[in-house]
């Protein structure tokens, strides 16, 4: 493997094509503008407002997410189709892929004790009106 230089964007930038997306914050504090997302028992706050794409979560403490999302900050990065980048790449899977909101799906994995994830968004979908 290339060692990476100082000068060069990481490989998942370079080279797969994925887009930062947002850096997910653990918190124990009730932050203004919480939204929950009930079915997997959390709440998320700041990512509307951020200019740095920071978002705030909160969880439930029977929230069925893995420990490690729970207490490490995560990197996020939105990719065109998340079942080929899951084929393409042997990752340590912490939450399979899900869907938080219509038109939004997500997967969390594991790099070197850190949770990543990989968000997929559907536009059509979220800009459906029920």
């Amino acid at each position: 493997m290339k060692v990476r230089e100082e000068h060069e964007l990481p490989l998942v930038s370079e080279q797969w094509g994925w887009k930062y997306h947002h850096l997910g914050i653990p918190t124990t504090l009730k932050l203004p503008g919480e939204q929950y997302i009930a079915h997997l028992k959390f709440y998320v706050s700041g990512f509307s407002s951020s200019p740095f794409g920071i978002e705030w979560m909160r969880f439930d403490s029977d929230c069925p997410l893995d420990k490690l999302i729970q207490t490490v900050p995560h990197l996020a990065f939105e990719v065109q189709n998340i079942d080929s980048e899951l084929a393409a790449h042997n990752f340590h899977i912490l939450s399979p892929p899900n869907s938080p909101a219509k038109g939004i799906r997500v997967v969390m994995v594991a790099h070197n004790g850190a949770p990543v994830e990989l968000i997929e968004f559907d536009i059509n979908k979220i800009k459906q009106t029920d």
